[in-house]
């Protein structure tokens, strides 16, 4: 087991710390987190028309909680508004059968709804109307890391950019880990960080949040939810959950801006299925790094800074996890 006591520092550069935050009762009614002053409830009907009826052409992905429509409002009114003119929004809604349900979007209405940092998705409203559970939230034109990250395009991401990209990141996380109550996201992976016109990155699907422990406790028990290849192995063999298993999944996904390779790859052989298993062996030698750095960067990257990178990967992934310290 793990000593929980080791933790490391890791230094990141900052460019911006304009946050806020409201205190997070660990205890709080449906009725009084849907009060919340910082989100608006949107009538189902509003949504329709803002999304021009959940029409195909304005879908703009999928996920476990459901589909995620683009769509358009008044910036000073919220109200729907025709295609092209006002506040571009993105509008996830419920699907019924989907991995998550009531709970998730309960949760995420609970932290997006008083939290608020540059690198958190920001939560402009949601929609409880009978069986109807939709979230609205600012709309991010980059989309998801994992598509700039892994999809076939004459662009690669760059080196610079994949950098930006994990110290965004990173002040998100940490910013949930010093919050007055601490949050663990347990979720934290690539298709969950989004990316606005930027490229600057923000942390998006706090469904799965839990509030972190209290008092001189180390860690929470509790069910083992999160996604394979990036939940931490301690936390997945016992459930004891803390921050550290945050940066754990922190650790995997620098890991594969490093290399361009998805945690988890079943199209691969053996050992290289699993990313972090694969990599581990070079990680701590500058002379072998390059075997598992992404060809599409085409050696556009300084080499200490990409084996910088690759010693704070090591840390994160390490039994004694580091604190994300910016």
């Amino acid at each position: 087991m793990c000593n929980s006591s080791s933790r490391f520092n890791i230094s990141i550069p900052i460019y911006s710390r304009k946050s806020s935050v409201e205190s997070l009762p660990t205890q709080r009614s449906e009725a009084e987190i849907l009060s919340s002053p910082h989100v608006k409830p949107f009538s189902f009907n509003e949504l329709r028309n803002a999304t021009r009826n959940f029409r195909p052409d304005s879908l703009l992905g999928e996920g476990g909680f459901g589909y995620v429509f683009k769509g358009w409002i008044d910036e000073n009114t919220l109200t729907a508004t025709k295609p092209g003119s006002g506040l571009v929004i993105a509008v996830k809604k419920l699907k019924p059968e989907g991995s998550q349900g009531h709970k998730e979007w309960l949760t995420e209405v609970n932290y997006l709804g008083q939290l608020r940092h540059l690198n958190l998705v920001k939560l402009i409203g949601y929609c409880s109307e009978g069986d109807n559970r939709l979230l609205v939230y600012e709309f991010m034109s980059k989309g998801s890391l994992e598509n700039h990250l892994f999809r076939r395009g004459p662009h690669p991401i760059s080196w610079a950019t994949r950098m930006k990209v994990a110290t965004g990141a990173a002040r998100g996380l940490s910013f949930l880990h010093e919050a007055r109550e601490q949050v663990i996201y347990r979720d934290f992976k690539a298709s969950n960080i989004l990316l606005d016109g930027e490229f600057n990155a923000k942390l998006s699907d706090l469904g799965l949040a839990k509030a972190g422990p209290t008092g001189d406790k180390t860690h929470v028990s509790t069910q083992v939810i999160g996604t394979h290849g990036y939940a931490a192995p301690e936390y997945v063999a016992t459930g004891r959950l803390s921050s550290k298993s945050d940066v754990y999944s922190f650790g995997v996904v620098l890991l594969e801006l490093l290399s361009g390779r998805r945690a988890v790859d079943k199209t691969r052989v053996g050992i290289e299925q699993n990313l972090v298993d694969w990599a581990r062996p070079y990680m701590g030698d500058k002379r072998k790094l390059f075997r598992i750095m992404d060809t599409k960067l085409e050696g556009q990257y300084h080499q200490n800074a990409a084996f910088s990178a690759a010693t704070i990967a090591v840390k994160c992934l390490s039994c004694h996890a580091p604190k994300l310290g910016i």
